[in-house]
């Protein structure tokens, strides 16, 4: 996506970090150039505020909810290796299935 139009800090940039930028864990110079480059470019600020929206209604909605240690370690261990540019098995990780069965085969 992006709006056609020169920017310092270009669309795909801001998108591919867009929950960075919403969680914070940006440094505040990374979340300036960000915030100037919303205030430049309304369709990337449109999808900021959709991600948002549907990250506030997640919060409201599931906020509460404990997550099983296990599942939140293999959750964070996929996020890991995508971030870590590795490859991720296509198979769905289930934290009832067996080792080794995935979560259709359960």
């Amino acid at each position: 996506m992006s709006c056609g139009e020169p920017h310092e800090t270009d669309c795909s940039e801001v998108l591919d970090h867009l929950y960075e930028f919403l969680d914070h864990e940006m440094p505040d110079s990374d979340c300036t150039k960000f915030e100037t480059h919303f205030e430049e470019c309304s369709p990337c600020l449109e999808k900021y505020g959709l991600e948002q929206a549907v990250k506030k209604l997640v919060k409201r909605c599931c906020g509460q909810d404990d997550v099983p240690i296990d599942l939140r370690a293999k959750v964070m261990g996929r996020i890991d290796l995508i971030r870590s540019g590795q490859a991720v098995p296509d198979q769905d990780v289930s934290h009832d299935a067996a080792p080794g069965v995935t979560a259709s085969e359960a």
